[in-house]
């Protein structure tokens, strides 16, 4: 068996950083690495200082220096901030925006071609003051979309969007958006089934909204409990193209077919072979995406 490909994600802490800016994309990681054997996330927390206060007043301590540079292929995630930090109503203060500046100046040195610069919430106004967003298509947090547009006139900014995915640069909306952008990226660099198992593990609720980057078909459906289901599920989603019966797939749910066709309607929301067939679609759709492959080929 080869030995994981290394990815290193570097986690940048502003002061006042989100906490779930944070913790909800980092967990998805840990959880990704637990899983499977093909790729492991080397996650790094870094800082302009080794102690940054939370949003919520807790210490994040033991932070690394911002590096320089950064290793080939890094993701670099940058969460986003508070005003104000729970039971403190003080506003940041000079030093504070002096640590801003310095995350701003490094990203502008070391973020070069095959590094992914991925934004949580208000993180993409430091992506935005870096220059790294201009002439991307980008989000932020809905109450910050006016700061980032003025902050990235270059940029085409998108309200609505759970995130937005434009080559190199990934951007996200509020806070727990960014649990589904790291989802995203697992499904990318592993695979989708990591994903889904992931999402099942994190107990998330696939929301979508307008043209939102689709994780749907790999997804959809999944917004349940039943663990016979998500066996199926499973089975099918690692290999879309085996012609799947229904007497197999009864068997890996250890059912009955004709009860397994109604616990997948009910617990699914659609037909067992609609799922099948989402899939295989997706499946084709992702080949062609990868390998840009002409559609009349």
């Amino acid at each position: 068996m080869s030995a994981p490909a290394d990815i290193p994600v570097v986690v940048v802490c502003p002061p006042r950083t989100l906490l779930l800016d944070v913790a909800g994309p980092v967990e998805v990681l840990r959880k990704a690495n637990l899983i499977q054997d093909r790729v492991r996330f080397r996650v790094s927390h870094v800082g302009p200082h080794p102690e940054v206060t939370s949003s919520i007043g807790l210490c994040l301590s033991g932070l690394a220096p911002l590096p320089a540079p950064l290793p080939d292929g890094a993701i670099v995630v940058v969460a986003g901030t508070a005003e104000l930090i729970l039971g403190d109503p003080s506003l940041p203060g000079e030093s504070e925006r002096a640590a801003e500046a310095a995350i701003v100046a490094w990203l502008r040195a070391q973020v070069r071609p095959g590094h992914r610069l991925v934004s949580i919430c208000s993180g993409a106004l430091l992506a935005a003051r870096a220059g790294l967003l201009d002439g991307h298509a980008c989000t932020t947090h809905h109450a910050a979309c006016a700061e980032l547009a003025a902050l990235a006139p270059a940029a085409r900014v998108l309200e609505d969007r759970l995130f937005v995915e434009d080559r190199e640069r990934l951007t996200s909306a509020g806070i727990t958006a960014g649990i589904d952008l790291m989802l995203h990226l697992v499904a990318r660099l592993v695979d989708p089934a990591s994903a889904a198992a992931v999402a099942r593990y994190l107990v998330v609720y696939l929301r979508r909204a307008g043209h939102d980057p689709q994780l749907s078909a790999w997804l959809d459906g999944r917004n349940h409990l039943h663990p016979a289901i998500h066996r199926v599920q499973d089975a099918v989603s690692a290999d879309p193209a085996r012609a799947w019966s229904l007497e197999a797939l009864a068997g890996i749910a250890a059912t009955s077919p004709r009860h397994l066709s109604r616990l997948f309607n009910r617990h699914a929301g659609m037909s067992l072979p609609s799922y099948i067939n989402s899939l295989r679609v997706a499946l084709a759709r992702d080949l062609l995406a990868q390998t840009r492959l002409d559609m009349e080929r």
